[in-house]
């Protein structure tokens, strides 16, 4: 009979539920749920930190591997979501006196297997990499979590935005390693395709909370939806003065903030191109670009001389459109006077899209042998990137 817990009856879950909080030897359970041909795993397992015990959560799908270490309630919170899922799955749980495999059919039909006793020796588990200092814990952001809705009302952050919580320290690091010791003064900041703006509220926060900085945000988005929520989150931040938002397409001249530091963060094909573009016009120092998807150069790809065979395979056309398209966005930077570093915005085991472009505005623009590079690799592929077009063409390059 489903209950609360989805497919599961009332007696197994609470069995579940005790073996995972309550028994010794407990060691991980894992959730696998397969649907429209795609498979997302959930793993859950104790690990001991310098500070104490924790639990480890490893989530895997469509966009990678994610690790994440929360504490008890939030490990309550996990499990309660796991049991409660409606759908077929698979619910494999090990510990050191057994195992025990429960598979909910598509039917509805819950199907339970248990191994022999067993006797295995079970040590508290110490993670490989002890965790690093997050920057949203070098200040209280708690207000700034709630607010943007990864923190429940009590401050633990949801299960669901477990993800989004690392990419934003992740983000926050790379800003911190671009702006360096000394922040430039008063600092303008443009999201470009900013979204529901979780970034854009985290980058203000930090730099004036934990950084002491003088700030000012302004966000740029053609949804109006999204512009709506953002206002209404910096209302309710007591940010609104400081950090505003526009509705309009990127690049267009509706922006009175002038950009000391342009983001551009996961906006999908050319919009990359064209907050790259608009950073550029307006002489942004500092350009944080990570890209999200590629398809502006995928089917214009030809010749390619020797390596016209990756040409002939999906799968390898695919992803060598994407190098490409950020090398020629890398290369017009350099073009236009930037130092430019491609470094991981979060790690590999994240998400596939983890290149951003860290540039900084510095050195002689229109170097010779940087314009070189650049059309011989474009004349190999035999393309005009849609962002040399945005730049003027052949004119950008003299």
């Amino acid at each position: 009979m489903a209950t609360k817990y989805g497919g599961l009856d009332e007696t197994l879950a609470a069995e579940i539920e005790s073996v995972v909080f309550e028994q010794e030897g407990f060691m991980r359970l894992t959730q696998v749920i397969r649907y429209g041909g795609k498979t997302s795993k959930t793993g859950l397992r104790p690990v001991v930190l310098k500070t104490g015990k924790v639990w480890q959560v490893e989530s895997s799908g469509a966009d990678g591997l994610q690790v994440t270490n929360i504490e008890n309630d939030a490990a309550r919170e996990l499990l309660a979501e796991i049991l409660g899922h409606s759908g077929s799955s698979d619910i494999h749980i090990q510990t050191a006196q057994g195992d025990v495999h429960v598979r909910i059919t598509r039917k509805g039909r819950v199907l339970v297997s248990r191994s022999k006793p067993l006797q295995r020796e079970v040590t508290e588990a110490m993670p490989h990499d002890r965790e690093k200092q997050q920057p949203l814990g070098t200040f209280d952001a708690d207000i700034l979590l709630r607010g943007v809705g990864i923190a429940d009302g009590d401050g633990r952050i949801k299960a669901s935005m477990r993800g989004k919580y690392d990419q934003i320290n992740a983000f926050l690091r790379i800003v911190d390693a671009t702006l360096g010791s000394a922040i430039p003064e008063p600092l303008n900041i443009v999201d470009y395709g900013c979204g529901k703006a979780y970034l854009t509220f985290a980058v203000y926060f930090y730099l004036t909370q934990s950084r002491k900085a003088s700030v000012r945000v302004c966000g740029i988005d053609r949804n109006s939806k999204v512009i709506a929520s953002a206002r209404k989150m910096a209302l309710n931040l007591g940010v609104s003065d400081e950090v505003s938002f526009v509705e309009g397409e990127i690049g267009a001249e509706l922006l009175e903030l002038r950009p000391t530091l342009a983001l551009s963060l996961h906006a999908c094909d050319t919009a990359t191109d064209a907050a790259i573009a608009a950073a550029i016009e307006a002489k942004s120092r500092y350009i944080l670009c990570a890209p999200r998807c590629q398809h502006e150069l995928h089917k214009s790809l030809q010749g390619g001389g020797a390596m016209r065979a990756v040409l002939r395979h999906g799968i390898m056309r695919e992803r060598l459109a994407d190098l490409l398209t950020d090398t020629f966005r890398a290369q017009l930077l350099r073009i236009a006077g930037y130092r430019v570093r491609v470094v991981e915005f979060v790690d590999q085991g994240a998400t596939a899209k983890n290149i951003m472009l860290r540039a900084e505005a510095g050195i002689a623009p229109r170097q010779a042998e940087a314009v070189e590079e650049y059309l011989a690799l474009r004349d190999l592929w035999g393309v005009v990137p849609w962002l040399e077009s945005k730049l003027g063409g052949e004119a950008f390059f003299s």
